[in-house]
């Protein structure tokens, strides 16, 4: 049985306007939430040990990523290498330089010549030996169309028509490489990947270019035991026999994925055999508050028993509410602020809500007849803010209901309604706004 650690697009470097500095450290929160993510993953595999470490790409946001990220991912990769622990860093879309071309982020790995590290940036099949066995592992990174959109063969085609013969030229390289593999010993495809199947998350944004899906089929086959995938940042299973896994991200990072949880797969493989599980990773938890305040008498003591209501402490908070216009001046940012400080760190983002867009009364309905009184009485039942003149608009609505002939000049409607609406504005006073 061989005991393998499998997690994927660790982004290390990623998230940084959702952090602060560190005074003792000088770093980014961020980085450091990302770094102990990672740390807990290699602390797994030396605690055990395990046999070998399937990293399925994007280690960093970009290929570029800058000296103290750099150092941040080696330094835990090293520990691997100091333990004589095999590890796979398969290329992905991020890792590569622009369209694929210029090499990779983590080839320098294999300049640097550091034993027993293998890093996936083509098709290729590696018989890695460990303490328990032999294991085969099929890399396949990232690939991107451009190299067949620049082949005259692919003039004139769709991108529909590209994709397909991308994915039949990998079809019969894979098929390639499958028939050269050793029937007795595991076998493991490390891909970076969109299965048509999967379901996104936040990397659909944070893609660099633009790739294509891979038709669950060319992977799901009788001849590997497990199929680790990367790219997806939400913990997903596509098949069983093999299980065909994504683990996901380690750490959320934004709030796209603030209801999914992080971690890392273990796997135990022996040739026709496997078993896998989910280990949670302790992710920096993401919190979005919304707080509708427009129909609030109190408007600030509703939005703060909102935030205490809600464990913030060390999360990262998105504070999302909406006021009307004669609300502003009724919020005390110093309180609010002073209020959501527990938080790791936080953005207020205040909406303001168009006295023109509110909703239709649900008991008046859509395109039902009603009495004009019983409308207005309805309008001014759900109207806290109206209610010291609510009795002297319905004096002046029935006196006007009631009049035998129709006003018609300036001065006679100015004289029935002047004593109950004065203070009332001109947009209150339509019920064209029901």
């Amino acid at each position: 049985m061989i005991k393998i650690i499998h997690l994927s697009d660790i982004h290390l470097g990623s998230g940084f306007s959702h952090g602060k500095i560190n005074p003792a450290t000088g770093l980014n929160t961020r980085l450091e939430d990302f770094v102990h993510s990672l740390s807990c993953c290699i602390d797994r595999a030396l605690a055990e040990p395990v046999d070998l470490v399937l990293f399925g790409g994007d280690a960093f946001p970009d290929a570029t990523p800058t000296p103290i990220v750099q150092q941040a991912f080696a330094s835990q990769f090293r520990r691997l290498a100091d333990a004589q622990i095999p590890t796979v860093l398969l290329v992905g879309n991020h890792d590569q330089h622009s369209q694929g071309q210029g090499g990779a982020s983590l080839c320098i790995y294999r300049t640097l010549g550091v034993p027993g590290f293998v890093v996936g940036d083509r098709l290729e099949t590696h018989r890695i030996a460990t303490r328990n066995g032999d294991i085969q592992v099929i890399t396949l990174p990232w690939l991107t169309r451009s190299t067949l959109l620049t082949r005259p063969e692919t003039e004139g085609l769709s991108l529909s028509e590209v994709n397909h013969l991308l994915i039949d030229r990998l079809q019969i390289v894979l098929e390639g490489e499958i028939r050269r593999l050793d029937p007795t010993i595991p076998t493991v495809l490390l891909a970076h990947l969109m299965a048509d199947s999967a379901r996104y998350g936040a990397e659909r944004f944070l893609a660099v270019s633009k790739g294509f899906t891979i038709p669950i089929s060319l992977i799901a086959r009788d001849c590997f035991d497990y199929v680790a995938l990367g790219h997806v940042h939400r913990h997903q299973v596509l098949g069983e026999q093999p299980p065909i896994v994504y683990p996901g991200s380690i750490e959320r990072v934004d709030f796209s994925e603030e209801k999914e949880d992080k971690g890392y797969v273990w796997v135990e493989v022996t040739r026709g055999t496997t078993r896998w599980e989910f280990c949670p990773l302790p992710a920096r938890r993401f919190c979005t508050l919304t707080v509708d305040l427009s129909e609030s008498p109190d408007p600030q003591a509703t939005l703060l028993a909102a935030i205490e209501r809600e464990v913030i402490q060390d999360a990262v908070v998105r504070l999302v509410y909406q006021l009307r216009p004669d609300q502003i001046d009724e919020i005390d940012s110093a309180t609010l602020h002073a209020t959501i400080a527990p938080a790791h760190s936080y953005t207020i983002h205040p909406e303001i809500v168009s006295q023109l867009a509110r909703p239709r009364l649900p008991e008046l309905g859509v395109g039902a007849t009603i009495e004009p009184m019983t409308a207005l009485k309805a309008y001014l039942a759900n109207r806290e803010d109206l209610k010291e003149i609510q009795a002297d608009m319905l004096v002046a609505a029935q006196n006007l209901l009631s009049l035998d002939e129709p006003l018609t000049s300036l001065e006679a409607r100015s004289g029935i309604l002047s004593h109950s609406v004065q203070p009332m504005s001109t947009s209150d006073t339509q019920l064209s706004l029901l």
